[in-house]
């Protein structure tokens, strides 16, 4: 325990959501709040998830929130969790558990009244901590020292915690580059070492989960190393990686978005890994074409630019200037900043001749019409995108009259 109190901070940066949190105590006064929301008011952050722990059963919470005339959705029955919703704010409330059997993916847990019982099962001890309505700090496995010496631990026998969740090795890393020091637990990284292998029983949809967070977190190039001395970034990209090239992209200073990071990490086939990860549509795209052609380079006119612009989406060409210029000039270059800002500062040309133009000539069938807009297009970017819709019609008229070129 601790004299601290954590809720002053809530109360003074978030009151709306201490002033719910007072009412949910009202109602459940022997709750406490749980998890990350503790670990991150004691270290000043802020705060976006408020979960509570209670030893009272799912049914029991639901009934006296529906009392209370408070909104309660039941979110996870099998796992003791219901939701309360106050003025559209959630508030996660977990009855107090054990794991009863576990496979290495999913628990079967039973009730308890047991707070210390209750922490034991969870991941790390900065994680562990609870804090009841009276502002006090319970904290069983050491999680405030922890915290305070930047050190991540698991919470009692490493190899046991990762046996019972193998997503706990990737949460490592992720905890170590934004709460831990640069050098990690020697018994975590000997335990995750010892059972990487337990990664290839995840589904994907949570590897990719985890490593989205670590490539925007803090620390990404120092966190990949790790992962890579312990074994276990082979296992979440078997197609290869190049951390050299993430860590040049990152000193060009580009955006800290995830699927641009994954591009300049991956050495691979960057389309396998978004099937095998089962990226989002949007996402698989995105990292296809970050490692496409054209790229635009310094020192190219608006006339070469221009025809880039019109063909491929502006984010694409930024992103691949950013991977072009990591491979290149590997740190910031006043030259490549200059492109991307006349890129981001130019229209995007648009064709101005339509199939509507051809048709009203009379003089192509409906077969005919797509190949005479391509050719007349094909002109149009060879010519910097500069020609209007009377040179474009004067274009497609000689195009007519000497017949479209065959399609190869």
């Amino acid at each position: 325990m601790t004299g601290t109190d954590p809720l002053d901070g809530l109360r003074r940066d978030m009151p709306d959501i201490s002033g719910h949190l007072a009412r949910i105590w009202g109602i459940l006064p022997d709750a406490r709040l749980v998890g990350g929301a503790v670990r991150d008011l004691l270290c000043g952050r802020g705060v976006s998830d408020i979960d509570l722990a209670t030893p009272h059963a799912p049914d029991e919470v639901m009934a006296r929130m529906k009392q209370a005339g408070i909104r309660v959705v039941p979110t996870g029955l099998s796992h003791g969790t219901v939701t309360a919703v106050l003025d559209g704010h959630p508030f996660e409330i977990t009855t107090l558990r054990r794991d009863e059997e576990t496979d290495g993916r999913h628990a079967t847990v039973a009730w308890t009244h047991d707070w210390r019982e209750d922490a034991a099962r969870r991941d790390f001890t900065i994680n562990a901590m609870s804090c009841d309505s009276a502002g006090v700090v319970h904290d069983y496995f050491g999680g405030q020292a922890d915290l305070a010496a930047g050190r991540i631990r698991f919470v009692g026998n490493a190899r046991q915690r990762i046996a019972e969740d193998a997503l706990r090795i990737l949460r490592f890393f992720r905890f170590q580059a934004r709460y831990g020091g640069a050098a990690p637990d020697p018994d975590a990284i000997a335990a995750i070492t010892a059972l990487s292998g337990m990664i290839d029983r995840l589904s994907v949809e949570r590897v990719w989960s985890e490593l989205r967070r670590i490539l925007v977190g803090p620390h990404v190039t120092r966190t990949l190393v790790q992962m890579h001395d312990s074994g276990v970034l082979g296992h979440v990209l078997p197609e290869g990686y190049d951390i050299g090239r993430l860590a040049r992209l990152l000193s060009c200073g580009a955006p800290a978005d995830a699927v641009l990071r994954l591009a300049a990490l991956v050495s691979g086939d960057v389309r396998e890994v978004a099937r095998r990860l089962k990226l989002s549509r949007a996402d698989t795209m995105a990292l296809a074409q970050t490692r496409a052609d054209p790229v635009p380079l310094p020192g190219m006119g608006d006339d070469v630019l221009a025809p880039m612009l019109a063909d491929h989406a502006l984010r694409d060409l930024l992103w691949r200037t950013w991977l072009r210029q990591a491979d290149r000039a590997g740190h910031r270059d006043a030259a490549w900043d200059a492109l991307r800002a006349r890129l981001d500062g130019m229209e995007k040309p648009v064709f101005p001749l339509a199939g509507r133009d051809i048709m009203a000539t009379g003089r192509a069938s409906g077969a005919m019409v797509g190949r005479v807009l391509a050719q007349v297009r094909q002109w149009w970017l060879e010519n910097g995108c500069t020609a209007g819709h009377a040179d474009c019609v004067a274009r497609m008229n000689a195009v007519l009259r000497d017949g479209p070129a065959d399609a190869t």
